[in-house]
Protein backbone atom coordinates (compact mmCIF):
# COMPACT_ATOMS: atom_id res chain seq x y z
CA UNK A 1 0.00 0.00 0.00
CA UNK A 2 1.34 3.36 -0.98
CA UNK A 3 1.98 5.69 1.94
CA UNK A 4 0.42 9.07 1.38
CA UNK A 5 2.34 12.16 2.56
CA UNK A 6 0.88 14.08 5.46
CA UNK A 7 -0.27 17.61 4.72
CA UNK A 8 1.74 20.26 6.53
CA UNK A 9 0.14 23.26 8.17
CA UNK A 10 1.82 26.56 8.92
CA UNK A 11 1.20 27.60 12.51
CA UNK A 12 1.77 31.21 13.56
CA UNK A 13 1.81 31.98 17.26
CA UNK A 14 3.37 34.32 19.79
CA UNK A 15 6.09 32.45 21.67
CA UNK A 16 7.50 34.21 24.73
CA UNK A 17 6.52 37.58 23.35
CA UNK A 18 7.93 36.99 19.84
CA UNK A 19 5.92 36.16 16.71
CA UNK A 20 7.00 32.72 15.41
CA UNK A 21 5.85 30.41 12.63
CA UNK A 22 6.56 26.80 11.79
CA UNK A 23 5.21 23.89 9.78
CA UNK A 24 3.77 20.76 11.32
CA UNK A 25 1.44 17.87 10.64
CA UNK A 26 -2.11 17.98 12.02
CA UNK A 27 -1.17 15.29 14.55
CA UNK A 28 1.99 17.04 15.83
CA UNK A 29 1.91 17.66 19.55
CA UNK A 30 2.65 21.14 20.84
CA UNK A 31 5.51 19.78 22.95
CA UNK A 32 7.26 18.40 19.86
CA UNK A 33 6.47 21.50 17.82
CA UNK A 34 7.98 23.81 20.45
CA UNK A 35 11.08 21.68 20.96
CA UNK A 36 11.94 20.56 17.44
CA UNK A 37 10.45 23.27 15.24
CA UNK A 38 10.83 26.40 17.34
CA UNK A 39 13.80 25.39 19.50
CA UNK A 40 12.13 25.88 22.90
CA UNK A 41 13.96 22.98 24.53
CA UNK A 42 12.98 24.12 28.02
CA UNK A 43 9.78 22.17 27.33
CA UNK A 44 10.63 18.73 28.72
CA UNK A 45 8.80 15.60 27.62
CA UNK A 46 8.31 12.91 30.25
CA UNK A 47 5.28 10.64 30.24
CA UNK A 48 3.52 12.01 27.11
CA UNK A 49 0.23 11.16 28.84
CA UNK A 50 -0.38 14.42 30.71
CA UNK A 51 0.56 12.89 34.06
CA UNK A 52 4.06 14.08 34.99
CA UNK A 53 3.62 17.79 34.21
CA UNK A 54 7.15 18.27 32.83
CA UNK A 55 5.83 19.65 29.53
CA UNK A 56 3.59 22.33 31.09
CA UNK A 57 3.44 25.67 29.29
CA UNK A 58 0.98 28.55 29.45
CA UNK A 59 -1.42 29.20 26.58
CA UNK A 60 -3.10 32.59 26.78
CA UNK A 61 -1.93 32.73 30.39
CA UNK A 62 -3.36 29.38 31.46
CA UNK A 63 -1.11 26.43 32.36
CA UNK A 64 -1.67 23.47 30.04
CA UNK A 65 0.04 20.20 29.17
CA UNK A 66 1.74 20.66 25.81
CA UNK A 67 1.91 16.88 25.28
CA UNK A 68 -1.90 16.75 25.21
CA UNK A 69 -2.29 19.75 22.89
CA UNK A 70 -2.11 19.69 19.10
CA UNK A 71 0.19 22.39 17.77
CA UNK A 72 -2.35 23.50 15.14
CA UNK A 73 -4.77 24.53 17.91
CA UNK A 74 -2.38 27.26 19.06
CA UNK A 75 -2.68 29.29 15.87
CA UNK A 76 -2.69 32.98 16.80
CA UNK A 77 -2.40 32.29 20.52
CA UNK A 78 0.09 33.42 23.16
CA UNK A 79 2.34 30.57 24.31
CA UNK A 80 4.95 30.88 27.02
CA UNK A 81 7.60 28.41 28.07
CA UNK A 82 10.17 28.55 30.86
CA UNK A 83 12.47 30.50 28.54
CA UNK A 84 9.93 33.33 28.68
CA UNK A 85 10.32 33.78 32.43
CA UNK A 86 13.80 35.25 31.91
CA UNK A 87 14.02 36.16 28.21
CA UNK A 88 17.22 38.19 28.55
CA UNK A 89 19.06 35.26 30.08
CA UNK A 90 20.34 37.46 32.89
CA UNK A 91 17.42 38.64 35.05
CA UNK A 92 15.64 35.69 36.64
CA UNK A 93 12.00 35.86 37.66
CA UNK A 94 11.05 36.03 41.33
CA UNK A 95 10.05 32.36 41.27
CA UNK A 96 13.32 31.27 39.70
CA UNK A 97 15.32 33.20 42.29
CA UNK A 98 13.26 31.66 45.11
CA UNK A 99 13.75 28.16 43.68
CA UNK A 100 17.51 28.71 43.51
CA UNK A 101 17.69 30.20 46.99
CA UNK A 102 15.68 27.41 48.60
CA UNK A 103 17.30 24.55 46.66
CA UNK A 104 13.91 23.65 45.19
CA UNK A 105 15.39 21.59 42.37
CA UNK A 106 17.93 18.84 41.93
CA UNK A 107 18.07 17.17 38.52
CA UNK A 108 15.86 19.97 37.15
CA UNK A 109 13.93 17.86 34.65
CA UNK A 110 10.54 18.65 36.19
CA UNK A 111 11.42 22.25 37.13
CA UNK A 112 10.37 24.09 33.92
CA UNK A 113 6.86 22.65 34.06
CA UNK A 114 6.53 23.39 37.78
CA UNK A 115 7.65 26.98 37.26
CA UNK A 116 5.04 27.50 34.55
CA UNK A 117 2.26 26.05 36.70
CA UNK A 118 3.39 28.18 39.64
CA UNK A 119 3.38 31.33 37.50
CA UNK A 120 -0.23 30.72 36.47
CA UNK A 121 -1.23 29.60 39.98
CA UNK A 122 0.15 32.65 41.82
CA UNK A 123 -1.55 35.02 39.39
CA UNK A 124 -4.89 33.38 40.15
CA UNK A 125 -4.23 32.67 43.85
CA UNK A 126 -1.77 35.36 45.01
CA UNK A 127 -2.10 34.49 48.72
CA UNK A 128 -2.29 30.68 48.86
CA UNK A 129 -2.17 28.41 51.88
CA UNK A 130 0.34 25.60 52.06
CA UNK A 131 -2.45 23.11 51.39
CA UNK A 132 -3.41 24.97 48.19
CA UNK A 133 0.21 24.97 47.04
CA UNK A 134 0.52 21.24 47.65
CA UNK A 135 -2.73 20.57 45.79
CA UNK A 136 -1.40 22.53 42.81
CA UNK A 137 1.88 20.58 42.92
CA UNK A 138 -0.02 17.28 42.95
CA UNK A 139 -0.19 17.69 39.18
CA UNK A 140 3.59 17.34 38.93
CA UNK A 141 5.90 14.41 39.53
CA UNK A 142 9.28 15.18 41.10
CA UNK A 143 11.50 12.22 41.95
CA UNK A 144 14.23 14.23 43.65
CA UNK A 145 13.16 16.94 46.06
CA UNK A 146 10.29 15.54 48.11
CA UNK A 147 8.48 18.84 47.28
CA UNK A 148 9.22 20.50 50.66
CA UNK A 149 11.67 23.08 49.33
CA UNK A 150 9.42 23.75 46.35
CA UNK A 151 6.55 24.59 48.70
CA UNK A 152 8.86 26.84 50.74
CA UNK A 153 9.97 28.72 47.62
CA UNK A 154 6.40 29.31 46.42
CA UNK A 155 5.22 30.52 49.83
CA UNK A 156 8.24 32.79 50.06
CA UNK A 157 7.27 34.55 46.84
CA UNK A 158 3.59 34.70 47.79
CA UNK A 159 4.47 36.34 51.13
CA UNK A 160 5.76 39.48 49.38
CA UNK A 161 2.94 41.07 47.31
CA UNK A 162 5.23 43.38 45.35
CA UNK A 163 7.26 40.37 44.22
CA UNK A 164 4.22 38.32 43.23
CA UNK A 165 3.51 40.91 40.55
CA UNK A 166 6.90 40.25 38.89
CA UNK A 167 6.51 36.52 38.28
CA UNK A 168 7.76 36.85 34.71
CA UNK A 169 9.43 39.45 32.56
CA UNK A 170 8.32 40.50 29.11
CA UNK A 171 10.90 40.54 26.35
CA UNK A 172 10.95 44.35 26.24
CA UNK A 173 14.13 46.37 26.81
CA UNK A 174 12.18 48.80 29.01
CA UNK A 175 11.35 46.09 31.55
CA UNK A 176 14.81 44.57 31.43
CA UNK A 177 16.40 47.99 31.99
CA UNK A 178 13.97 49.06 34.70
CA UNK A 179 15.93 50.24 37.76
CA UNK A 180 13.07 49.15 40.01
CA UNK A 181 13.28 45.58 38.73
CA UNK A 182 17.07 45.47 38.65
CA UNK A 183 17.37 46.85 42.15
CA UNK A 184 14.55 44.88 43.77
CA UNK A 185 15.96 43.22 46.92
CA UNK A 186 13.11 40.71 46.93
CA UNK A 187 13.88 39.53 43.40
CA UNK A 188 17.66 39.56 43.52
CA UNK A 189 19.22 38.22 46.72
CA UNK A 190 21.37 41.05 48.06
CA UNK A 191 24.92 40.55 49.26
CA UNK A 192 23.81 41.58 52.74
CA UNK A 193 21.18 38.85 52.85
CA UNK A 194 23.54 36.19 51.50
CA UNK A 195 26.18 37.18 54.01
CA UNK A 196 23.81 37.28 56.99
CA UNK A 197 24.68 34.46 59.41
CA UNK A 198 21.16 34.53 60.82
CA UNK A 199 19.63 33.93 57.40
CA UNK A 200 22.27 31.39 56.36
CA UNK A 201 21.57 29.43 59.52
CA UNK A 202 17.83 29.35 58.94
CA UNK A 203 16.81 25.77 58.06
CA UNK A 204 13.48 26.88 56.59
CA UNK A 205 13.94 30.11 54.65
CA UNK A 206 17.24 31.21 53.17
CA UNK A 207 15.80 34.42 51.78
CA UNK A 208 15.52 37.93 53.11
CA UNK A 209 15.03 38.60 56.86
CA UNK A 210 11.68 40.20 56.09
CA UNK A 211 10.42 37.04 54.40
CA UNK A 212 11.88 34.80 57.10
CA UNK A 213 10.04 36.78 59.77
CA UNK A 214 6.79 37.06 57.82
CA UNK A 215 3.83 36.00 60.01
CA UNK A 216 2.02 34.89 56.86
CA UNK A 217 4.72 32.34 56.07
CA UNK A 218 4.86 31.20 59.68
CA UNK A 219 1.07 30.81 59.77
CA UNK A 220 1.15 28.67 56.66
CA UNK A 221 3.86 26.45 58.11
CA UNK A 222 1.77 25.88 61.23
CA UNK A 223 -1.05 24.35 59.20
CA UNK A 224 -1.54 20.58 59.48
CA UNK A 225 0.46 18.76 56.81
CA UNK A 226 -1.40 17.86 53.66
CA UNK A 227 -1.73 14.31 52.40
CA UNK A 228 -1.05 15.53 48.85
Amino acid sequence: MKKLPHALHTVALRLNGIERTGECEPRTLLSDFLRYRLGATGVHVGCEHGVCGACTVTIDGIAQRSCLTFAVTTEGRDVKTVEGLAPAGEQLSALQVAFRRNHALQCGFCTPGILMSCTDFLKRVPDPSERQVREMLSGHLCRCTGYTNIVTAILEVAAVPEVTGILEFEASPEVQASPEVQASPEVEASSEVEASPEVEASPEVQGSPEIAASPKVEARRSEPPSDV
